[in-house]
């Protein structure tokens, strides 16, 4: 005598009956091991949604990507020497010799005059030679064109970042903070700490010894002259 399967026992089910003809069977899915929670399907991504990293993709700039200023090689002060050798005998020539000019005519017209001695008394007498305003108008136009010289320079040092012979050695002034020219006021208030860099020269050969090739103004302002690109 049979009893009707227990739907309950596992043991005494029928198979499943075979598929139909033409059919491939399918193996069912594996259980997952106990205690593991099954994980669903990955979603895809949205309309509009960003796409993952691929090729062409940009990176992200490393740590030091955003400085805004890149160390570059100092200028040496041979390059700085011939410099000002040139921006001297461009800029500084004309002013320079109408100077030297008045002063040489100025000088002159002092020193020369009528010295007598009266033999009848004794004493010493003299009379200043006739003298000419020549000397006193080129020491003035001297002194007009070299402040326009000076304003100049200062100009393309501060705005530009280059003098003419700075252009011509391919070296600059910036800031050593920025990078960049340090401006008109800026290059001005420089100019007039050069007057420390003139004490017994030892400012102008400070750049042979220093790490950052600067001078005693460079020190004081924060500039630093550089290689140009």
């Amino acid at each position: 005598m049979s009893y009707p399967p227990d739907p309950n026992n596992p043991y005494g089910q029928q198979p499943p009956p075979p598929p139909g003809y033409g059919y491939p069977q399918q193996a069912p899915p594996p259980a997952p091991g106990y205690g593991y929670p099954q994980q669903a399907p990955p979603q895809a991504p949205g309309y509009g949604a960003p796409q993952g990293g691929g090729y062409g993709i940009p990176q992200q700039p490393g740590p030091y990507g955003n400085a805004a200023y890149v160390q570059q090689f100092y200028a040496g002060w041979g390059s700085r020497v011939v410099a000002r050798i040139i921006d001297q005998f461009t800029v500084f020539l004309i002013p320079t010799i109408l100077l030297g000019i008045g002063y040489g005519k100025v000088t002159a017209d002092a020193v020369n005059s009528i010295n007598s001695i009266n033999t009848t008394t004794g004493t010493y007498s003299s009379t200043p030679a006739p003298s000419g305003s020549s000397g006193m108008v080129f020491f003035l136009i001297g002194g007009v064109l070299q402040l326009c010289a000076v304003l100049l320079f200062t100009y393309l040092q501060g705005v530009k970042g280059q003098s003419l012979g700075q252009r011509a050695v391919n070296i600059r002034l910036v800031s050593e903070a920025t990078g960049q020219p340090i401006g008109w006021g800026m290059a001005f208030v420089r100019q007039l700490c050069h007057f420390l860099d003139g004490l017994c020269c030892i400012g102008y050969l400070w750049p042979l010894w220093d790490a950052k090739k600067q001078t005693f103004a460079d020190k004081i302002m924060n500039t630093v002259v550089v290689k140009s690109q």
